[in-house]
């Protein structure tokens, strides 16, 4: 399982990250809110750790940020303020869970594998775009009865451009949100995906086009 932790304290997010570690999870940790963001716009996660207070944009505008966006992680919410309204402000921006400091890393771990599960059991909207529908369940693009699976790569860029129709994308952009920042892939690999999901298109039938703008970039039209 892959966690981002935001956190801007170094020695609470470094003992953060060696636990979770420890016990088997995948943790690229940052330390600002707009850094969190980034991350988050460029990787696939299983959950998320927000710290409320940090630089930059806050966990909570983070939060209100990617669930406008329509991104459905979990998020798990830290910080020191323990008030009530302070829990109700979070959970009301979408978050899954919220842990006040100080916390055990015991309970920590205990939240995070409740997130976790919660996440497998949830069964997520379609994300549609003209008459084509993504399910992120199934990875299937469908087009009335016509329906196909996407592979991970495919439905990744697929569901970037569904999430940003209307928005030219760059092949840089698009390399940085379906393969991540620390790719070894070129550009030219979005140009072979593109060219695999014009035809996935094509197959269900769809209307829909993935238009392109000589130097500007890609986005879906109808």
């Amino acid at each position: 399982m892959k966690l981002l932790l935001a956190e801007d304290e170094p020695a609470m997010s470094e003992a953060v990250t060696d636990i979770l570690e420890y016990h088997r999870y995948q943790v690229d940790a940052v330390y600002d809110g707009i850094e969190a963001l980034d991350y988050i716009h460029a990787g696939s996660y299983d959950g998320i750790i927000l710290d409320i207070m940090m630089p930059g944009m806050s966990g909570l505008e983070v939060l209100t940020k990617i669930r406008q966006e329509g991104v459905r992680t979990p998020v798990l919410l830290l910080t020191a303020k323990a008030e009530i309204e302070d829990r109700i402000e979070g959970l009301d921006a979408g978050a899954d869970d919220y842990l006040p400091k100080p916390f055990a890393m015991g309970e920590l771990l205990a939240r995070v594998r409740a997130m976790l599960r919660r996440r497998e059991e949830y069964q997520p909207d379609l994300r549609t775009f003209g008459d084509l529908s993504l399910d992120s369940g199934s990875s299937e693009l469908r087009c009335g009865s016509q329906k196909v699976v996407l592979p991970k790569v495919e439905y990744q860029m697929m569901d970037v451009l569904m999430l940003n129709h209307g928005i030219y994308l760059s092949s840089e952009d698009l390399l940085e949100k379906v393969w991540g920042y620390d790719t070894e892939a070129d550009v030219g690999a979005v140009w072979v995906y593109i060219s695999y999901l014009r035809k996935r298109i094509q197959t269900v039938g769809s209307s829909v086009k993935i238009t392109a703008k000589r130097n500007i970039g890609y986005t879906l039209t109808y």
